[in-house]
């Protein structure tokens, strides 16, 4: 793969915001114990650190000798509306996962964006939403015994009501 000559949209922002990072973990780990010894406690976080802003400053030193390419757009070609989509989503299942819980809001999430993002028809998609998460929550709730957040689906009864049935 050969590098970019252009710098593309958004490149420059990503790396300042890389940088500036970088150096508030520096200063963060500078925090641990200082700089005493070679053996204190923040020491390899310190090194760590250090390296990771000596190569941001380099890569970002790189994007700066770019020139701008002006056959791009941020919004067409580095985030398209099925990504900002997906993120809003992403955001608003976190936000929706404690109150209405696991099943629900994982269910609606994977309605509406295998809906969005296949177009197919909505039975489809609820099959598939409903499938998928029906497996995922066999496998890690019953298997391997991980709690879910319950939310408004009373679990421990439909639990109980299989449990009777065998």
């Amino acid at each position: 793969m050969h590098p970019s000559r252009n710098r593309r949209p958004g490149e420059l922002v990503f790396n300042l915001i890389l940088v500036g990072a970088s150096l508030f973990l520096l200063y963060s780990a500078y925090g641990i114990s200082g700089f005493e010894a070679l053996s204190s406690p923040g020491a390899v976080p310190m090194l760590t650190t250090a390296v990771m802003v000596l190569a941001a400053g380099r890569i970002l030193w790189e994007v700066l000798r770019k020139p701008v390419a002006t056959d791009q757009s941020f919004i067409r070609d580095i985030l398209p509306m099925p990504i900002v989509v997906t993120i809003a989503m992403v955001a608003l299942y976190a936000l929706a996962l404690s109150r209405l819980g696991f099943i629900p809001t994982s269910v609606l999430f994977l309605i509406v964006m295998v809906r969005y993002l296949s177009r197919r028809g909505w039975g489809f998609c609820i099959g598939v939403a409903v499938g998928t998460v029906a497996l995922i929550y066999l496998v890690f709730r019953l298997i391997f015994s991980v709690l879910m957040p319950q939310g408004i689906v009373p679990e421990g009864e439909i639990l109980a009501w299989f449990s009777r049935l065998f």
